[in-house]
């Protein structure tokens, strides 16, 4: 279960990317037509566009320590990587009340219970 919730988080960020270009297709082909370097600040849906798809390599990364740390049995860096996720999740959560934001505050306290050893 543990190994799962931590290929988990590293979905949630290839989805991430995945929603993002297709989303944001248009103002993301603007700017590299437009030469890519220095063309996000151009207008807010690049800004946006540019800033969803920030997250999805830090999300990937996050998913990676997880399960490097379910792989070492390091439950401390688990339950870490929950709260940390717990405490993102619930301010973005206030901030867009509709939104996908909801998935790793679901996945949060799994990861935090795993990091204390309540699931396996």
């Amino acid at each position: 279960m543990s190994k799962t919730l931590a290929w988990s988080i590293f979905t949630l960020g290839v989805l991430h990317l995945v929603f993002g270009v297709v989303r944001f297709k248009v103002p993301l082909s603007e700017a590299v037509v437009e030469g890519f370097i220095g063309r996000f600040a151009a207008s807010d849906a690049r800004r946006t566009a540019f800033w969803f798809l920030m997250v999805s390599p830090f999300l990937m990364l996050t998913g990676h320590l997880a399960v490097n740390a379910v792989s070492q049995g390091n439950l401390e860096v688990l339950r870490l990587i929950g709260y940390y996720l717990l405490a993102g999740s619930l301010v973005g959560v206030a901030a867009f009340p509709v939104s996908p934001l909801w998935a790793p505050l679901l996945l949060a306290p799994l990861l935090i219970a795993a990091g204390h050893g309540l699931l396996r």
